[in-house]
């Protein structure tokens, strides 16, 4: 018997999971596949207010951004760094003043930021036109993060189970019903026969599935549903060596980010496709590939071409229907629903959001929930690290790491400062009696970006890695840097670690 049962493993989920355990609640989270595998590892790593929809008139949305995105900063300073954004201007696009009294309402709006401003540029100026067309002459520089969206999921799960809640993962909701004052819902691990648990209240966070799991696991009817939109994203070799980033108009009026990326790699994205299956595993068109090319080259001053991919993906956002037909121009606000039986029994479904207003959507579905749960207790997650970010006595990540070397001196820094990247002060534990290269165990990869036994197993003990794929590509990004025969040797090795 549960307090709260949540049915979701991306990021909502998690938060709400985390939220929710640290009021004291008992907590179950449960995923189908792996947690962050579907829209939550398929972002474009952003931590943002969200420039363009001020044109859109989501004030309210741009301002929690902005005020979250420095709460964010703070709980969660291995994850996510400040970077800034240069916006290259030329005739084709918004005017010149638009843009300019837009960014100085995205300075301003979310109320005191620790980040710098905007301002204008004329290029040359500090690198900002870096890899850009000689013909762009002029542009604005703003203030915005990146983030590991993946581990920001997983790090929230792993600071819910900290706080006592019961995590499982490739579990699926089979069914769900209300009964005797409690909610019964019927799950199975792995397709194994269904068992049952109870809770007092449920929140259904399943993202591209919330409606489907309305309709067919809980059959109730609530009136709302989803906009499912793909956006797809390609990766390329570095588009230059400095560490900003470029927001870029296209001829539609849409805009594409270029992100620094992993090192090596510059990401491009993102596309708006409206599609209506959410069981089909999206990939990116030609068509979309095409799109993304145009548009970056548009600005650059060395053309890309498709044969520069080294990689892409997709991925599909359930944004909250607002009759919108402009698919990039559906709200990306979220909007709670519950449903209830006189009072008691109550069942609260999620649709929309972003991933960096996470934290208080979390904070408004408990609140909404709070005259059905009465021992629970205040909000809290706005002033304490996520796991990793408690880096008291250090002044940053960096210093963190620096910390670090001494005591492994055989271990290569540049893997210890990608390591502190990843797990913040739980590197620690990772690098426990490591002493040099030899106790790391089995090495994949090379230079900042290898993956060692050590941290392998972490991740399976520590992270509910169950699979090639979620260590790999969300626990890590260390794929996306070995060549094919190191893929097949580091799954085989995985496979072997996993049977264990």
């Amino acid at each position: 018997m549960y307090d709260l049962a949540i049915i979701g493993g991306g990021i909502n989920g998690c938060g709400i999971a985390r939220d929710a355990a640290g009021r004291g609640l008992s907590v179950l989270l449960v995923e189908q596949h792996d947690l962050a595998c579907a829209t939550s590892s398929w972002s474009t790593k952003l931590i943002h207010g969200g420039l363009r929809y001020l044109e859109q008139y989501e004030f309210r949305l741009v301002r929690e951004s902005l005020q979250e995105r420095e709460i964010l900063l703070k709980l969660a300073p291995h994850l996510i760094r400040p970077m800034q954004f240069v916006l290259p201007h030329d005739h084709g696009m918004r005017p010149a003043w638009m843009i300019r009294a837009g960014l100085f309402l995205y300075d301003h709006i979310g109320g005191k930021q620790s980040m710098p401003g905007s301002r204008g540029l004329r290029f040359p100026e500090h690198n900002f036109n870096a890899g850009l067309s000689p013909k762009i002459t002029r542009g604005f520089v703003y203030s915005d993060a990146q983030v590991d969206d993946a581990r920001l999921t997983v790090l929230n799960a792993v600071s819910a189970r900290e706080l006592g809640a019961e995590v499982r993962t490739r579990t699926a909701l089979v069914g769900g019903r209300r009964e005797a004052n409690r909610w019964c819902l019927s799950l199975s691990a792995d397709g194994d026969t269904a068992t049952t648990v109870y809770a007092n209240a449920v929140v259904n966070a399943a993202g591209p599935w919330v409606k489907q799991v309305l309709d067919g696991a809980f059959k109730i009817e609530i009136a709302a549903t989803v906009r499912l939109v793909k956006g797809s994203h390609i990766i390329v070799p570095r588009i230059h060596e400095h560490d900003h980033a470029y927001l870029l108009q296209t001829v539609d009026g849409r805009v594409v980010f270029v992100i620094p990326y992993e090192g090596h790699y510059s990401l491009i994205g993102t596309t708006d496709i409206v599609v209506t299956d959410a069981n089909q595993t999206p990939s990116i068109s030609e068509e979309e590939t095409a799109y993304l090319l145009e548009a970056v080259n548009r600005f650059l001053a060395k053309r890309l071409f498709a044969r520069d991919v080294v990689r892409s993906y997709a991925g599909v956002r359930p944004l909250y229907d607002d009759g919108e037909t402009n698919a990039s121009k559906i709200t990306r606000d979220y909007v709670l629903k519950l449903d209830h039986i006189e009072g008691k029994l109550p069942l609260l479904s999620v649709f929309g959001g972003k991933l960096t207003t996470y934290r208080r959507l979390a904070e408004h579905a408990l609140e909404t929930m709070a005259p059905h749960l009465p021992a629970m207790r205040g909000k809290w997650t706005g002033s304490v690290a996520l796991p990793g970010g408690e880096l008291e006595g250090y002044a940053d990540v960096d210093a963190y790491a620096r910390s670090l070397i001494p005591k492994h001196a055989g271990v290569p820094p540049d893997y210890i400062r990608r390591l502190v990247r990843r797990h913040g002060d739980r590197a620690a534990k990772v690098l426990r009696g490591v002493r040099n290269v030899a106790d790391m165990g089995e090495i994949f990869g090379a230079g900042l970006n290898l993956l060692c036994e050590r941290e392998i197993e972490f991740v399976i003990r520590d992270e509910w890695a169950t699979s090639t794929d979620d260590i790999l590509w969300r626990r890590t990004k260390c794929g996306l840097h070995m060549a094919d025969d190191e893929r097949v040797r580091a799954a085989a090795f995985i496979a072997g670690k996993l049977k264990h």
